[in-house]
């Protein structure tokens, strides 16, 4: 069954039936925690003020979705359906999530934090992370070409073990390539 242009809003999702698509819809003050999104498809949707923590998502479709203000902790986006995967996430908390083996190429971070997030092995080239707090996150074998981490603090990320060709830091971003190199960088 396919839901075109619905806002739903203080809703609280438990299960949703298997196959729903939901097109050009807005979700607000929605609660998903600990819901059942598998199978289902978010086309073109909007995500606010919204608690998705611990849903599942075994083969849910995310096509051009925006989270603002999300409460997103432990989902494990690489059990979404990969087809189409595109997200954006603004104010947004992703802690314990993990993007293992995603391919995320041009994701937009704004204002998150994204402490303890596994990014092993995915593909976020292009991305932004734009005033987002990235401590703790897992950083093994990830595609980071051409992302901006000009504005994000709090990681460390081994330019040996991933591909940060073109990426762009500040320099208040090097300790942060540096760390396992054990030196002391003085102001």
């Amino acid at each position: 069954m396919n839901k075109m242009n619905k806002i739903f809003e203080n809703l609280r999702f438990k299960e949703l039936p298997a196959q729903e698509e939901f097109e050009s819809c807005k979700f607000k003050n929605c609660d998903f925690s600990d819901a059942d999104l598998n199978e289902l498809i978010f086309s073109d949707c909007i995500f606010e003020t919204c608690n998705l923590s611990m849903a599942t998502l075994r083969n849910t479709a995310f096509r051009n979705i925006r989270f603002i203000n999300c409460k997103m902790l432990g989902l494990q986006f690489l059990n979404c359906n990969a087809f189409g995967l595109d997200l954006h996430f603004e104010n947004c908390i992703l802690n314990y999530s993990s993007f293992h083996l995603t391919v995320l190429p041009n994701t937009n971070f704004i204002a998150s934090q994204l402490v303890d997030v596994d990014f092993a092995e995915a593909n976020i080239s292009g991305s932004v992370f734009d005033d987002c707090d990235l401590h703790g996150v897992l950083f093994d074998r990830t595609n980071c070409k051409k992302t901006d981490f000009r504005h994000a603090y709090n990681f460390i990320i081994d330019p040996n073990n991933n591909r940060i060709d073109k990426a762009k830091f500040s320099i208040f971003g090097l300790p942060g390539l540096l760390t396992k190199h054990d030196i002391e960088i003085a102001d």
